[in-house]
Parts: structure tokens; sequence; C-alpha cells
């Protein structure tokens, strides 16, 4: 199986991709490399990524919320199925530069349903996030809830991507997966995450800004177990059957939360990070942010129950990881 990877540049699409490329599956990798983060680190994942996977994996840089340079890029590629992880990812960033997420994540969302409309695909498994459930205060999350009224401009157009997803199952019947993510972390992570955020203060003796004075709660999902739920739902493309799918739908599109289905206090994650780091941090407590919310936790068991996906790595496993990957990666 060929299959096209967006945001395979960045923290879960070079992941996934790599995954794919292990088992034996191509992988076409597309990203626009922009710098909301270091574009160096979006080129060392690809780099890696060709170290690991070899003649299985291709990459091209393009964004693909420009159509005419998308379909150029495509024209002469092959691919069976597409996991469609490129995004304006940040939920911050959204109170600086809204326009950037309407283009990537509206007009490029739209792009590569069209491309899956115009394939004919046999499935395409795209990237949603558990912030679409806004200040949502009956836990844990779960898909049948209702999901309009967002907090951010990040969230509002993660929730209509899956609205268009709707559209796009219902009048052409293209299969569709959408997952809701939830506070993924781990080797190769985001800079603008709170555990790299974390680390790299406390590796440097600089203070680390913790809103909501601390109470805060987050469903923190290692990386590994994200990969392996991508990968099993990309694997099983919702029937068009006319039964109901997890999220409601009749047509065939399914919404499943992917998560660790365990909400941790941020205070307890910084224990840990401070346990691997070997140095205490110094906290600076701040009020709560705009567009924030004060906790996440995934209810998992529609993706448990149609796809089997079992996340396996609590925090006190996966962070020590992290900081070992950072620190081998910044050579500290």
């Amino acid at each position: 199986m060929r299959v096209l990877v967006t945001g395979a540049a960045g923290f879960i699409g070079a992941a996934v991709a790599e995954r794919l490329c292990a088992r034996g599956d191509t992988v076409l990798g597309i990203d626009s490399l922009n710098d909301y983060y270091q574009v160096s680190l979006k080129q060392d994942r690809v780099a890696h990524m060709r170290e690991q996977a070899g003649e299985r994996f291709s990459f091209q840089q393009v964004d693909f919320s420009d159509w005419e340079a998308l379909t150029a890029a495509l024209e002469s590629e092959h691919f069976d199925r597409i996991v469609h992880l490129g995004a304006q990812a940040g939920v911050r960033y959204s109170l600086e530069n809204p326009r950037a997420y309407v283009e990537a994540n509206l007009m490029g969302h739209v792009n590569l349903l069209e491309v899956a409309r115009h394939r004919g695909v046999a499935h395409i498994v795209y990237a949603s996030s558990s912030s679409v459930y806004g200040g949502n205060d009956k836990l844990p999350f779960a898909v049948e809830d209702r999901a309009d009224h967002p907090v951010s401009l990040y969230a509002a157009t993660k929730r209509a991507d899956e609205l268009m997803s709707e559209t796009y199952a219902h009048l052409y019947r293209v299969p569709l997966t959408g997952l809701r993510f939830f506070t993924v972390y781990g080797p190769w992570g985001r800079p603008d995450m709170a555990l790299w955020l974390f680390t790299d203060a406390i590796l440097n003796g600089r203070p680390i800004k913790v809103f909501n004075h601390g109470e805060m709660w987050r469903d923190f999902t290692f990386i590994d177990d994200i990969v392996s739920g991508v990968i099993a739902c990309l694997d099983s493309p919702p029937a068009d059957d006319g039964a109901q799918k997890a999220g409601g739908s009749v047509k065939p599109h399914a919404l499943y939360n992917i998560g660790n289905h365990r909400s941790e206090k941020l205070t307890r994650v910084i224990e840990l990070i401070e346990e691997a780091c070997g140095r205490k941090a110094e906290v600076e407590f701040l009020p709560m942010q705009p567009g924030d919310v004060e906790k996440t936790y995934a209810d998992i068991d529609a993706i448990q129950r149609d796809i089997g996906y079992q996340p396996t790595t609590a925090i006190e496993q996966g962070i020590p990881r992290f900081v070992k990957w950072y620190r081998e990666y910044h050579n500290l």
C-alpha cells in the first residue's frame, strides 16, 4: 500500500510515516515546512525518516492549502490512502495569526477532501483535536458530546473539518475517519508544547510558566500509542452500510477520541520532568490564558470497541523517554 501523509515533517506525521514504512508500506510525505517553529527540527525529522525508511519514503515540500501547487505535486503520483495530519497547530497562536488557520485548516482540508474524491481514495484518516469540546465540563469527553461551543479559532477550524468531512462522506461516499487527538507528547515532539517548554527551561535554569495557577489537567498521550491508533484506523475504513458510526454519522464517516484515558494534573507532569532532568523547576504561576481549557480527559470506548486501540504508555514511562531524547537531540 502507498500512503500519502500530509504534515510528514511534523511530529505525528513523521512518526506515522516511519511506522508505515517499517511495516512494509511506502509513503509519499508532503509538508510546507513553514516557520511556525524552527524549520531545522522539521528538516531533521525528514532526514531521520530517509535514514530509517530508505526508498520506501519520498518527500515533497508543498503547501497543501495551495490547490494549484498541490495538484502539480501529486499529478504523477499514485497512492491508495491518505493520512491527513498537516495543519496549522497551536491554540494560542490562533489568537495572533487567525488567517493561517483558515488557509491551512479549512482550505487545506477541503483540498485533501477533493484529492480523495477525484482519486477514488479508499480511505482518508484526518487529524481533529480534543479542543473541539471547548469548555465542556462533563468528563471524560465522549464523541457523542456536543462540540459546537469552541473557545479558540483553532478548535473552530477543527470542528469545521469534521463537518466538511461529513458532507463529503454524504455526497461522494468518501470513507473518512476523524481523530480527536489528546495532548500528544514524546521524542521528536513540538517546541510549542508544555513538555518541551518545561524541559528546555529546567535544563537551562529558566523559570517555567504554569497557567491557571497549576490547576490544569491533560490527557497526555505518548506518540507510540497515537501512531498505533492512527494506523489501526487507516486499516479499518468505516463501511458505507447505513449503520451509525462513532460520532453519530450514518455515512462512511467515523469520529474517535484518541487519548490515554487518564487525566493527569500538570504539577505531577512537572515532577516527572524534574526527576528525569535531575533538577528542580522554578515555577511562575499565572492566570488562565484566553482560549485554553482547564481539563481534558478522553473517553476512548468507541475506538477500543471498533478498532481495538489500547494505549500502553503511562506518563511515568513516557516523560523520561522524551527527556532522554531531548538531551540527545540537543547534545546535553
